[in-house]
Parts: structure tokens; C-alpha cells; sequence
């Protein structure tokens, strides 16, 4: 159905139908948003995590395999 012929179908109804035609329409707005995936937010985990300055070092037992 084109766009054309749903406005047409639309302005033929009565003014209480077009409100509740309405109504679906947001009903169909908020669903379709609310399938869409959401981005997160960039930065969540800064300042949580920490490296140790020894992080390179070797570990001690583990020399043979070098």
C-alpha cells in the first residue's frame, strides 16, 4: 500500500477512528524504537581498570620457558 492510498483510507474514516488510527501509530513508533538495539555509552569502565607497572615483568617459576 503506498503512501497515497493510506491517506486515503485514513481521511475516509470517521474523526473518532482517525484517533484511534493515531493512537496505533504511536503504539507502532514506540515498538519499533524499542527493538532497536541501544549504543553504549562510550567511557563506562574509565578509571576501573588498572595495569600494574610490573604488568611486563616475568613471573616468577615460569624462567625455564623463556
Amino acid at each position: 500500500m503506498t503512501d497515497a492510498q493510506l491517506y486515503q483510507e485514513l481521511s475516509s474514516l470517521p474523526d473518532s477512528l482517525k484517533q484511534e488510527a493515531a493512537d496505533f501509530i504511536a503504539f507502532l513508533k514506540q515498538k519499533v524504537q524499542a527493538t532497536e538495539p541501544q549504543k553504549r555509552p562510550l567511557g563506562l569502565a574509565k578509571g576501573k581498570i588498572f595495569i600494574k607497572d610490573n604488568f611486563d615483568d616475568p613471573i616468577p617459576g615460569f624462567e625455564a620457558y623463556q
